[in-house]
């Protein structure tokens, strides 16, 4: 399968402000490319990569004062077959998890893992450990969350989600990690593109999708619980604990947003 993907996104600063992006595609599906990514800046603006501790590529820029335009487009070839569930995985014991692992069994930023802790045992203690109960958190974070764009808010936790019952897609992502996290089961973040490929088409304007991966079996395996439904074509642009590690754009000044357009599609293939 062949997958057009891209994106245009605006910003209007009052004055120079530095930036950090994830936008691109991860280094592992780097051989993926059918057309190499090309980063375009208007103006044209210096900016320099690099890969940070999670494994993303990250690009640093100083956006200049007046309005910014960043685009990306490129082509990607796909396997085109159906996620899979990990049934049967087994979970492991903590003390049996390989150390790079255990990071993703901590609190953090947007998984207030204290706050749900009791909470999560209570729901899901008594259901059997491994796939089991990550089915039961998927399914539970994807009937508590009422989904919709005008519930945004960059500011919400995992236990903010679960008591308001709404969000966006990372909103179910932080969810569902912090609740795997309080059961002891590995979870980390995803951020990158998901079309709507094998399934009806979105009406709403296409975005950027949040996901998540567990550690069951000795592996990690891709979860998402605002579809909780396997998918066809993702493209994974960076992962971490949470948002905060794969945040789209970091402004450390002042940045106004004036566009936000995204692409991801099936294209023939000649």
């Amino acid at each position: 399968m062949l997958i057009r993907a891209g994106f245009e996104i605006a910003f209007e600063c009052p004055g120079p402000a530095p930036m950090l992006l994830q936008v691109h595609v991860r280094p592992e599906r780097a051989a993926d490319l059918v057309t190499a990514e090309q980063l375009r800046t208007d103006p044209p603006t210096h900016y320099s990569t690099y890969i940070d501790d999670f494994g993303n590529r990250c690009t640093r820029l100083v956006a200049p004062a007046g309005i910014l335009t960043l685009s990306n487009l490129f082509h990607i070839r796909d396997s085109g077959v159906q996620e899979t569930m990990p049934w049967g995985a087994r979970q492991a014991p903590v003390n049996e998890l390989p150390d790079d692992v255990l990071i993703y069994l901590l609190g953090s930023r947007y998984c207030d893992t204290d706050r749900l802790a009791s909470q999560a045992w209570s729901q899901f203690g008594g259901i059997e450990g491994g796939w089991p109960r990550v089915q039961a958190i998927l399914d539970d974070t994807h009937s508590r969350i009422q989904f919709g764009y005008e519930f945004a808010r960059p500011d919400r936790t995992a236990s903010q989600a679960y008591r308001e019952g709404k969000g966006v897609c990372r909103d179910f992502a932080h969810l569902a990690i912090t609740l795997c996290r309080c059961m002891n089961i590995p979870a980390r973040y995803c951020t990158g593109y998901l079309g709507d490929i094998g399934v009806p088409r979105d009406p709403a304007p296409m975005d950027f999708s949040a996901w998540f991966e567990v550690f069951l079996g000795g592996a990690w395996h891709t979860m998402d619980a605002r579809h909780n439904t396997p998918r066809i074509g993702r493209i994974l642009m960076a992962r971490g604990r949470d948002a905060t590690d794969a945040a789209i754009s970091t402004v450390f000044g002042t940045a106004k947003l004036l566009k936000f357009q995204v692409v991801t599609e099936e294209v023939a293939q000649g």
